[in-house]
Parts: C-alpha cells; sequence; structure tokens
C-alpha cells in the first residue's frame, strides 16, 4: 500500500466500537471523551515511554563522515581533515570536534544506518519531517517542489491530531528559523492535507537576542491577564445572545477562535516559558550564548510547559550544506555550538528528572557524500547531497543508550547492516508517544489515509545494537 492511499475506516486512534461505548458511559463518571481517547492511545503496545519529543534538526544535511560515522582508516579523498576521539562506548569513534557527544555517548544510541532515496533539501527535509514520502513526485526525483495542502502531515501535526487539547498549549512548536529561501518554501513543516487547523506553531525569533519575546503570545503593553479575565466575561454575557444568529455559520468559527486565543492569552504556564532571560546565566552559559543553545534551552522549557512535540532547528534552510569549506565551517562555527547546546540539553533533562519521559532525536535530512568534492569554480573542498546512508541519535524515554545500531561500508556509503528509513523514524516518533503509527486521519477532503507506513526502530528499545 503507497502512502496516501485510501484504506478501509477505523477509528482514528484505533479504538474499537465497545471502547467507544466506554467513553460514552464514563461520561456520566467526570470523565472527557479527549481523556479518555488519550488514555486509549497511550496504553497501545509501544516501546517507549515519551510524554514529549524535541526533535534537533540539522538542517542542510551534515556530513556523517566529519561527524558520528568516521572512516579513520580511508583514504584521505574520503576521510576528510578530522581526527576521531574516544566515546564513552570502547570501540566508538566520533569527530574530534564533538567531544560532549562522545562524554554522553552511554546516553545516545546511534543509528549509523538511515537510508532514504532523495538527496534534494526540500522533499529529502519533506521525508524525515514526516516520516513519508512528499505525495505527487516519484520518491527519487529530486524536484524542489515547495509546500503546499497536499504535503502529507509534521509529526507535530499528527500529534495534535490524535491529542487534541484545549488548554491553551499548542501540541508542537517550531523554532527558531522558518524554513524557507527566496521563493522556495520548505515542504514537512506544516500539517499539509491534514488542515490548518494542525499546524505546529512557528516561533521565528532568535532567543539568544537580548529582546527576545513572542509578541502574539503578549497582551498589549498595559493590558493585564486579570482584565482580559473581565473582558472575556463581558464577551460570554454577548455571546449568550449567539442563539438567535444560530443560523450564520460564520459566528461559530469566530466562536471558537476567541475561545482558542483567550485560553492561550491565560496559559501562563506556556507563555512565562518563553521568558529564557529568567534561567539562570550559569545555565545559559552551559547551553551557549548562541541561537543553537538558547533555542534547545527554549525546546526543554516547552516540554516543561506541556508542549508535546518541539522542533528545534540548527540554523536556516541549508546551514549544514556544506558544499564548500566543509572543514572550516564544522570546525569554527557549527560542531561546537551544536554538542555544547545538546550536551547542555542532555545533562538539563536528566538533572530535571525530564529524561526518562523525553526522546530527544538529531537528525539532519540526509548525509554527505564519501568523496569530497570541490564545485566549479571553487578552491574550498566540501562534500554534497547523500541518502543512501547517513546517522541520526535517539536518546531518553525508554532508548536503550550506549550502543550504535547499523553500519555503513568503508567509505560510508552504503548500508552494510541493519538499515531504516525515514518512514521507520516517523513510525518512531508516534509509537514513542502510544500513537499506532498505522493509525488513520481523516484529511481535508474527507478520505481516510494512513499516518505512516513504517516500522518502529526495535533495536532502541532492545538494545540489540552491533555494539
Amino acid at each position: 500500500m503507497t502512502p496516501g492511499n485510501p484504506v478501509s475506516h477505523r477509528h482514528r486512534i484505533g479504538l474499537t466500537r465497545r471502547e467507544y461505548l466506554q467513553i460514552g458511559y464514563s461520561g456520566l463518571l467526570g470523565l472527557g471523551a479527549s481523556q479518555l481517547a488519550e488514555a486509549a492511545a497511550r496504553t497501545r503496545p509501544g516501546r517507549g515511554r515519551a510524554k514529549s519529543i524535541i526533535l534537533v534538526f540539522l538542517t542542510g544535511g551534515p556530513s556523517h563522515i566529519d561527524t558520528f560515522d568516521p572512516k579513520p582508516d580511508s583514504p584521505a579523498e574520503i576521510r576528510g581533515d578530522f581526527t576521531t576521539i574516544p566515546t564513552a562506548i570502547p570501540g566508538v569513534r566520533f569527530s574530534e570536534h564533538l567531544p560532549g557527544f562522545a562524554k554522553r555517548m552511554n546516553q545516545f544510541a546511534l543509528v549509523r544506518s538511515m537510508s532514504h532515496k532523495n538527496a534534494s533539501h526540500l522533499p529529502g527535509t519533506h521525508w524525515m519531517m514526516t516520516g513519508t514520502p512528499m505525495p505527487g513526485i516519484p520518491i527519487s526525483q529530486g524536484i524542489d517542489k515547495i509546500r503546499s495542502r497536499n504535503d502529507w502531515p509534521c509529526y507535530g501535526a499528527g500529534i495534535d491530531y490524535h491529542f487534541p487539547r484545549t488548554d491553551g498549549i499548542p501540541n508542537a512548536v517550531h523554532l527558531p528559523t522558518y524554513l524557507i529561501e527566496g521563493p522556495l518554501l520548505w515542504p514537512g513543516q506544516y500539517a499539509g492535507c491534514m488542515g490548518a487547523r494542525h499546524d505546529p506553531w512557528q516561533i521565528r525569533d532568535d532567543p539568544n537576542n537580548p529582546n527576545f519575546r513572542i509578541e502574539n503570545l503578549s497582551p498589549p503593553e498595559g493590558f493585564a491577564l486579570e482584565r482580559l479575565g473581565r473582558r472575556r466575561s463581558l464577551l460570554d454575557a454577548v455571546n449568550e445572545q449567539q442563539d438567535r444568529l444560530s443560523n450564520l455559520a460564520e459566528t461559530q468559527p469566530l466562536s471558537d477562535t476567541q475561545k482558542n486565543a483567550f485560553a492561550l492569552l491565560t496559559a501562563s504556564k506556556f507563555t512565562h516559558a518563553f521568558r529564557v532571560d529568567q534561567e539562570p546565566a550559569q545555565l545559559r552559559d552551559r547551553y551557549g550564548r548562541h541561537m543553537f543553545g538558547q533555542s534547545l534551552l527554549l525546546a526543554r522549557r516547552l516540554v516543561e510547559s506541556g508542549v508535546r512535540m518541539v522542533q528545534a532547528n540548527m540554523g536556516i534552510v541549508q546551514t549544514w550544506d556544506t558544499h564548500v569549506n566543509n572543514w572550516v565551517v564544522l570546525r569554527d562555527r557549527l560542531l561546537p555550538a551544536v554538542d555544547k547546546g545538546v550536551s547542555a540539553l542532555m545533562d538539563d533533562l536528566k538533572d530535571r528528572g525530564m529524561l526518562d519521559d523525553t526522546l530527544v532525536i538529531v537528525t539532519g535530512e540526509f548525509g554527505r557524500t564519501p568523496k569530497i568534492s570541490t564545485l566549479a569554480g571553487q578552491t574550498l573542498p566540501g562534500r554534497d547531497h547523500w541518502c543512501e546512508a547517513f546517522s541520526s541519535l535517539f536518546a531518553g524515554a525508554g532508548v536503550q543508550g550506549g550502543q550504535v545500531i547499523g553500519s555503513t561500508d568503508a567509505s560510508g556509503a552504503y548500508v552494510t547492516a541493519d538499515q531504516f528509513t525515514a518512514m521507520d523514524l516517523g513510525a518512531t516518533v508516534y509509537d514513542s508517544l502510544g500513537i499506532r503509527p498505522d493509525s488513520e486521519f481523516i484529511d481535508q477532503a474527507g478520505r481516510p489515509l494512513v499516518l505512516n507506513h513504517g516500522q518502529v526502530i526495535e533495536p532502541l528499545y532492545s538494545g540489540r545494537g552491533s555494539i
């Protein structure tokens, strides 16, 4: 069955008719259907025990050979300029510029055998951020098809569909960059065919900016939340008269929008999460006083406030797209920042007792070519796009750390054991939260579609990695 094909109807979270009858009966006991639906979804067999997910997305595709899958015994045109260092796991080595990851390797499961079939940024990103190839184009064809409502829903949208909430806290937040370059608007950032109501919140400001604040989450200056509450009471009184206007279809959407806006503005726990300036200076320094570090600190604060899915983009659309000057860019700018930021995130989650139920994923849309290349007219060598093999890291929420899953050949070009795909990444994301990957959703056109066609990366939880 190909992704996006209609299937016979199933309840969207796998509930049977009997379970729905139980939900109806339980209403008499004061339990809401949405609460029980979520409980039913979370009690489905699942390998993980996540309450939330932080996806650290290395935008543009980092070199796996120069980071987590080095090839020190290969020829120089493959090995590159970096040496390697040992990690906390004997026999496992990382790039010399990732000492924080190396020290914490006992917390990570490293999958060196990720793979998919599209080495173009836009479709590759869509695949990794949704767990499904872009609908409407051949899987391996590098067409830069921009975002549309025909795209597959991102993970945050799928989570929001299955776990609807009305507490004013969004299920998903993407930060701090909006993936767009000129006319190219990256697909995979939104709910796609699932509909705009499930779009994640997009934060487009740098948390490292001293003036960082989210304008649309703050009441106007001088407008206290207490005053907002009084305004709501007045509005509720006016809305009691809306029965007279019930024949106007546009009145109900307006009412829903008003309720959601008030709920969001009064969700003080969520709005407080954006006050990264209230964190101790020493902790902020540990994350790094840069966009990468402070974005990861904000991700932790958002998860702590109740957000289920946070995607922290490490850069703009092609930050890790090192066709030129690969080793200088990685050494001087990218690797130290992400190494420091993720290391602080792991320590912070552990210190707060949050790592047991927070799944952390570090990945890009693909890797880089094993053989060093030099673009026409350029003198500084780099690596080009490569989707046949690359690395992703997982930690927390039941993941068995200290293992390497899968392997690549001597040049890092092709997977030699335990190949996993972007669809399997998607299945793992959903399963970790108790959502059946093969559950269905109803798209905007009213079609029942299967959410994900992958398989959970089972060794993450069984600990049967190769190392």
